[in-house]
């Protein structure tokens, strides 16, 4: 699957979505919910907690794996998808909709430009093999 186009991602398989009301969603790419197989867990920020770009905010457990979540801007955690408490499959079934994990105010309108794009991102999946 190719990454939509109208979001930017970070290496470590994070997507970012500038929404109409300046808040950024975060969520995991299909790449990486395909490498982590069935997502059984999701560990989700507190509200109103502030991040650092790059900073853990979570973890995302698997039949598989347990991996920690990154921040790909700096901001304040502003909603969490609570869905996610009790259906974390989501992430597998909609990673790029209904799976979002988390949004963030206060993030910089160019350090998420900065962030890949989609051509860059379906590069460096390619490039994993």
């Amino acid at each position: 699957m190719s990454a939509p186009a109208h979001l930017r991602y970070t290496n470590d398989h994070e997507w970012a979505c500038w929404n109409a009301d300046d808040t950024v969603s975060v969520g995991i790419t299909d790449y990486a919910q395909s490498a982590l197989g069935d997502v059984v867990y999701v560990d989700l920020p507190r509200i109103g907690r502030a991040l650092a770009a790059h900073e853990a905010f979570g973890v995302v457990e698997s039949t598989k794996s347990v991996s920690d979540l990154f921040s790909p801007l700096a901001g304040t955690v502003a909603a969490v998808n609570a869905e996610l408490d009790v259906a974390p499959e989501t992430l597998n079934k909609d990673c790029y909709g209904a799976g979002w994990i988390m949004t963030l105010s206060g993030a910089s309108r160019a350090d998420f430009d900065a962030l890949l794009d989609a051509a860059a991102y379906d590069a460096l999946v390619a490039s994993l093999g």
